[in-house]
């Protein structure tokens, strides 16, 4: 039996996961709730609180398990990319646990780990299929043909699928983070009541900039006419700026099954835990007469579990990495 340890540490949520012969057996998430009173994550405090929570989510991690770190074979990692400091604290680890133990090193690109993500469980898509990997920095469209075979067919010029929807809650004076509380109130309202501006982006590219400021224009004239204007409709514009949303991501993601052909769509990235776009998908899909794939929540979201069922692709193929790899905030797909 080979079983792997995974360390996610990409931004603010420290994560540890064993996967044994291709079945995660946990997966330990600490969040940092230091950000809120910042609006945002600020890198050196995330730095900061990975190293205070690496060793106790590690330990969590082969506790629930049942695994001790002598059973461990391998230590898969997120190498990039993602927020420099915090990723040094996870390779760091990983590093030093690898070098005592005498295991391989494994590195995981965090793109290509959520891809992967639909790897775990028994409702897998099959080679080809296409996957919208859509969170708070990243944008794409893949073309995956193979576990380590992927290409980024589309992707967004500018700003990421996330970014809009943070931006957008930081408009309207939510709390951070304010993605899931756009979706909790998008439930509540009507999306038909406003009409926000689709970007007409030629190909299978995304653009999300000029929306953010039709967005933020559109609070600010209504806001000058009545200053209770957000609060008095809060519901329909965060279902009417989440249909905007989805609908620009399904309509390319649409355009792209067609163009290539492909019947099993996928879903991943952060921002696939929102309930319109998951639901837009499955809709999508079945008009289309496709077949949709969308993670467990705990599996959208950064966690070290997709890092793990990356990694045990990459140790059946002997894909390791050396002592003297480093991380990356920047890493090609």
């Amino acid at each position: 039996m080979s079983v792997i340890l995974g360390i996610e540490s990409s931004c603010d949520e420290t994560s540890a996961a064993i996967c044994a012969d291709g079945h995660i057996l946990s997966n330990v998430i600490a969040n940092q709730t230091i950000h809120e009173a910042y609006g945002g994550v600020v890198p050196e405090l995330a730095s900061r609180v990975h190293q205070q929570n690496i060793v106790p989510a590690v330990q969590q991690a082969l506790l629930n398990a049942n695994v001790s770190k002598n059973d461990v074979d391998a230590v898969a990692f997120t190498r990039g990319p993602g927020l420099l400091g915090s990723l040094l604290v996870g390779v760091s680890f990983a590093k030093a646990f690898a070098l005592a133990k005498n295991i391989p090193l494994i590195e995981v690109n965090h793109m290509q780990a959520h891809v992967l993500a639909h790897f775990i469980g028994d409702h897998k898509p099959s080679f080809p299929f296409l996957c919208l990997t859509v969170s708070g920095g990243h944008t794409q469209i893949v073309l995956v043909k193979d576990y380590f075979d992927m290409q980024v067919i589309g992707q967004t010029l500018d700003d990421a699928a996330g970014e809009a929807m943070d931006k957008t809650s930081k408009i309207l004076g939510l709390p951070y983070p304010g993605g899931p509380l756009i979706d909790k109130y998008a439930r509540l309202g009507n999306p038909d009541v406003y009409r926000f501006p689709e970007p007409q982006i030629p190909g299978l590219d995304f653009s999300f900039s000029g929306l953010k400021t039709a967005i933020l224009y559109f609070i600010r004239d209504h806001v000058a006419g009545d200053p209770d204007f957000i609060q008095k409709n809060l519901n329909d514009i965060c279902a009417s700026v989440e249909k905007r949303i989805a609908t620009i991501l399904l309509n390319k993601l649409e355009r792209a099954a067609k163009e290539y052909g492909i019947k099993d769509i996928a879903l991943a990235g952060g921002v696939s835990a929102n309930t319109g776009l998951r639901q837009g998908l499955v809709a999508l899909c079945q008009r289309n007469g496709w077949e949709s794939f969308i993670p467990k929540m705990e599996y959208c979201t950064d966690n070290a579990a997709m890092i793990a069922i990356a990694g045990y692709y990459k140790y059946l193929k002997g894909d390791f990495a050396g002592q003297n790899i480093a991380p990356l905030a920047r890493m090609p797909f």
